[in-house]
């Protein structure tokens, strides 16, 4: 980022911030796999238990930073938690490690611009 122009005492507080409070990627995550679990139980979810889930999911995939396959662990206590069955959990354990990827791809973009933002918002001109 200090090579976009975003000054050394931006990033260095934004990017370790947002590595503990940013997990867009895991919450994103964990919230389409609880619908794909679901759905391949055959189970139809209303909007109460769907926003009861995401809910759920959001305070939970905080403690997601730096684990591998936590993911697939948070998933199983929540399903646990609204009563969703935990094994179509294990036809995601497949994929899980590419899935992974992609959360810490969102992660890092969403933190990257939250620093680019923030120097903008100080009137720091960034480099394209």
């Amino acid at each position: 980022m200090e090579e976009f122009g975003v000054p050394r005492w931006i990033v260095s507080f934004m990017i370790p911030t947002g590595y503990s409070f940013n997990m867009t990627g895991g919450s994103v995550y964990l919230s389409m796999a609880a619908v794909f679990t679901a759905q391949a139980a055959g189970i139809h979810l209303n909007l109460a238990q769907q926003l009861s889930i995401l809910a759920t999911l959001m305070l939970a995939s905080k403690g997601l930073a730096g684990m591998p396959r936590a993911s697939l662990i948070v998933l199983e206590a929540t399903a646990a938690a609204v009563h969703l069955p935990t094994a179509p959990i294990l036809l995601i354990l497949g994929i899980d490690a590419l899935m992974d990827m992609g959360r810490t791809l969102m992660n890092v973009a969403g933190n990257c611009i939250a620093s680019a933002i923030i120097a903008r918002s100080e009137g720091i001109t960034l480099i394209y």
